[in-house]
């Protein structure tokens, strides 16, 4: 009976392991059938990752080669938290090693609901060294380029900044971002059964960016940065903006603006909101600087000549205006060239009414190109505001500046102009692409042959003969410009105590070699152009013409 015991015991054994190995056969042929694709794809997703190969932005040079934005080789850092045993130690580690904080770290590494988690984004190739050699399982690196601004706060508002996806997101960077970006590249990793890489397969090379060669200046840009710095500082200003223009070329040497930022930090910046760059996206009434438009404009119909006399009254009704000179004076007769050196509104607005009239001083503000962008290569470029309509008072305001505003780069240009022989240049700041043919700027003439000469002239009398900017001098140099004070215009009409302060000149005044625009945003203590502006341009073009080697005018008159 034993035996026959054993026996079944036996067979119930053998049964029983029959049936254990006819399941797990169904087992293994359901797995190699129904759930091998399956099976066979979370393979390769975990054995292989593909990555995008960062292509180099192109590196952003001045005009002498010095760069001023550059592309800095960096390590993206990632894990898989569904590789990691023990997230408590491996984020120690990685927190001590890179310098980052251990707690966020933790409970990144600690979410196993997660198959990536960045560590830490462009970090330093040295650092991630270090942590790739610590072997941490389900950690990968990756190569990254890091935007670095090598000369920090200079032309910091004109080159912008890229972010960390390595996007133009401001300024050059955002609007050559096609150029300066490149093309990125494709590869796949390989990695073992914890999650170490231990091969790399390219699938495609990334190509680098363009380089982009300015005409900016940067001891030109760095120098005009300073002096706006102090200027702003010493007139307890809002804000300060400075242009300095080959007139010949149109290329820009300089576009500085107080106050400025450090490129590197831009994300400080943006909450300050002081990126924007205010030469081409800020509007202001220009003042007593426009009036080259109405007299430029009479000369050129060859209306008056700078000695033509105009009877000057005291004030002028202008429907229900009242216009006044700055200083009151009974009735005199002027020179036209006085009236501009005086900067007389009452003779500005009589020159406006007797020889353009409206539809004439609207043709001359079109032809000196205000109402219309320039084209500079920079983004949210603003058209300026011209009049939306012209009532009987209109005719007494724009052409003395008021009721109209203008971008600091249009001011610019049209000075520009009279500097270039009454050709305007297009105004811009790159040079050239590389691997690009250079962009020739647009050119159009906007006074007639002989007015430029007329207007350099008696803008030299600004300057030198009892003018309103005396203190735009420069010893050895001819200086002819234009002084500008205006009130700001609010919601509810001009705010009380608030002015525009500009001074424009162009030096050597005989062949002008530079055009400099300085405008002071609310300056306090005084609020003229002459004395808040002036001093500033004349700081600016003195340091230019000495590290231009500008040769002194033989004669100065």
């Amino acid at each position: 009976m034993k035996t026959r015991v054993v026996n079944s015991r036996l067979r119930l054994l053998l049964l029983l392991i029959l049936v254990t190995f006819a399941a797990l056969g169904a087992r293994a042929a359901w797995i190699q059938t129904v759930r091998a694709p399956s099976l066979a794809a979370m393979a390769q997703t975990q054995a292989k990752k593909a990555i995008v190969l960062p292509a180099g932005r192109g590196t952003i040079y001045d005009r002498l080669g010095n760069p001023l934005a550059i592309g800095q080789e960096a390590i993206d850092v990632d894990a898989d938290p569904m590789q990691i045993a023990d997230p408590r130690r491996e984020a120690r580690i990685a927190a001590r090693v890179l310098g980052i904080p251990f707690r966020p770290l933790y409970r990144q590494l600690s979410d196993r609901s997660r198959g990536f988690v960045y560590v830490r984004r462009k970090a330093p190739p040295r650092l991630a060294a270090a942590l790739e050699k610590r072997h941490l399982v389900g950690f990968t690196f990756a190569p990254d380029q890091k935007r670095v601004y090598p000369q920090q706060t200079v032309a910091a508002s004109v080159l912008g900044y890229a972010g960390t996806d390595n996007i133009g997101l401001a300024g050059l960077e955002q609007q050559l971002d096609g150029r300066l970006k490149g093309t990125p590249g494709s590869a796949v990793v390989v990695r073992d059964a914890l999650g170490q890489a231990v091969n790399t397969i390219q699938q495609r090379p990334a190509r680098d960016g363009r380089d982009v060669f300015l005409t900016l200046d940067s001891h030109i840009q760095a120098n005009a940065e300073q002096v706006l710095e102090n200027t702003v500082r010493e007139w307890h200003a809002k804000d300060a903006t400075a242009i300095v223009i080959d007139p010949k070329t149109g290329a820009i040497l300089a576009m500085a603006q107080e106050p400025g930022y450090n490129a590197n930090a831009y994300p400080a910046a943006t909450t300050r909101n002081i990126t924007a760059d205010h030469a081409v996206t800020d509007v202001f009434e220009p003042g007593s600087v426009f009036k080259v438009v109405t007299i430029g404009g009479a000369l050129s119909q060859h209306d008056i000549t700078p000695n033509t006399p105009i009877r000057v009254p005291g004030s002028l009704h202008v429907a229900d205006r009242v216009i006044h000179d700055a200083e009151r004076h009974g009735f005199e007769t002027l020179k036209v060239k006085q009236i501009l050196q005086r900067s007389s509104n009452i003779g500005t607005d009589i020159i406006a009414a007797r020889y353009l009239g409206e539809s004439g001083l609207k043709r001359w503000m079109y032809r000196f190109g205000f109402g219309r962008r320039t084209g500079i290569e920079l983004p949210k470029e603003s058209r300026g505001l011209m009049p939306s309509y012209w009532s009987g008072s209109t005719i007494g305001t724009v052409p003395i500046g008021q009721g109209v505003s203008v971008t600091a780069i249009q001011l610019a240009s049209v000075y520009a102009a009279i500097a270039n022989d009454g050709e305007w240049v297009q105004p811009h700041l790159v040079h050239r692409v590389a691997g690009e043919p250079p962009v020739r700027p647009r050119r159009r003439r906007i006074l007639d042959r002989g007015a430029d000469v007329q207007l350099r002239t008696m803008l030299k009398g600004v300057v030198s003969d009892q003018g309103t900017a005396e203190l735009a001098a420069i010893p050895g140099y001819a200086v002819a410009g234009k002084t500008g004070t205006a009130q700001k215009p609010g919601p509810n009409g001009y705010i009380p105590g608030a002015y525009v302060a500009t001074f424009v000149g162009m030096v050597p005044a005989s062949r002008p070699r530079l055009v400099v625009l300085v405008t002071i945003d609310e300056p306090h203590g005084q609020i003229y152009g002459g004395l808040v502006a002036a001093p500033a341009f004349e700081q600016i073009a003195s340091f230019d013409l000495q590290y231009l080697e500008v040769p002194p005018d033989l004669r100065i008159r």
